[in-house]
């Protein structure tokens, strides 16, 4: 009696569940500080933004790569085989072809060599064959909320993100891409496909998740608006007489920051033509015939504003080249 008299009880008294802030990150003041932000622009309402919330889970797969990116742990003999593969020269080529007239528009109008854009693609998605698996959303929630050393950064993404679905048209929940929340063909941060994503087809909409045209046209203004300079060099090789340049050598400073002339009288040897005057640094790299001297230039430096690596840029600007290469001398 006691029972049934309980049972009824409870179904006389209205139960509410309140369903904010029930996903992974239920209870984190960051989520509710976020929330309340974004509903402050008007963009999406409270209750928008708390059933969207419910949905997002936390990705330990994500703060794992985020750990341990390739470009920091990797030496550059095991990371330049990742890109610089006969198929993916191969398809870079074929790419090339296909879009040609979209690349020869780009490079007028940016200043950027096909090739450049071409193997920038290649690294980031194999000409968009691998734009990422896992949810963005997902991802820029366990950076923003889950990763202190860069919330910051990453829950102004997460913003971004949100903004970008609104203006794109696209559902939150669904967009896929890298662990980092990088996106479509260039993967391309929400901040830099609000601020720098082009509609370069003339549809009216700059799409890069399904539109390489537009990713094209988006690349290329990335670099220019990060001080591509056109027709200039980009790296070259160079020689050392001894084996310890330590003093000249660096890969932590991702800028110019000697001169031709100064890494020459460090005894770098430097078949170049240009003006010892030009701004340039010398880097180091571990390949698999020993020790790589290099010497990067400004648009060197440029291309690691995309991913802050030297290796990164490196292998962009050896996978150019070599893609260059086979287009202009096919088999």
């Amino acid at each position: 009696m006691i029972k049934n008299l309980t049972l009824s009880l409870f179904t006389l008294i209205p139960i509410t569940f309140n369903y904010a802030y029930c996903g992974d990150f239920d209870n984190y003041d960051a989520l509710k500080t976020l929330i309340s932000e974004v509903e402050s622009e008007g963009i999406y309402s409270k209750a928008e933004l708390n059933d969207l919330f419910f949905e997002v889970e936390r990705q330990k797969v994500t703060l794992d790569l985020m750990t341990r990116p390739a470009e920091s742990v990797a030496q550059w003999k095991d990371y330049r085989p990742r890109f610089l593969t006969d198929r993916n020269i191969s398809k870079g080529v074929d790419f090339w072809n296909r879009y040609h007239e979209a690349l020869e528009v780009a490079e007028q109008q940016f200043g950027v060599p096909p090739e450049i854009m071409v193997a920038i693609l290649g690294v980031e998605t194999r000409y968009g064959g691998n734009k990422g698996r896992l949810k963005v959303i997902d991802s820029l929630a366990t950076l923003a909320f889950d990763f202190p050393r860069r919330s910051e950064y990453f829950t102004k993404e997460l913003k971004n993100f949100l903004a970008l679905s609104k203006e794109q048209g696209l559902d939150p929940l669904t967009v896929k891409g890298s662990y980092a929340g990088a996106m479509g063909y260039p993967q391309f941060m929400p901040s830099s496909w609000r601020k720098l994503g082009i509609d370069f087809d003339g549809d009216n909409k700059a799409d890069l998740i399904n539109n390489p045209i537009d990713a094209i046209g988006s690349i290329g203004n990335y670099f220019k608006e990060n001080g591509w300079q056109a027709e200039e060099n980009i790296a070259f090789n160079a020689t050392a007489a001894e084996a310890n340049y330590d003093d000249i050598i660096n890969n932590k400073e991702l800028n110019t920051t000697n001169t031709l002339g100064e890494l020459k009288a460090k005894g770098l040897t430097i078949q170049s033509t240009l003006a010892d005057s030009t701004p340039a640094s010398a880097i180091r790299f571990e390949g698999d015939k020993g020790t790589e001297y290099w010497v990067g230039l400004n648009n060197f430096y440029v291309i690691t504003t995309y991913n802050r690596s030297t290796m990164y840029a490196m292998a962009v600007f050896q996978l150019s080249q070599a893609i260059k290469e086979a287009k202009n001398n096919p088999d």
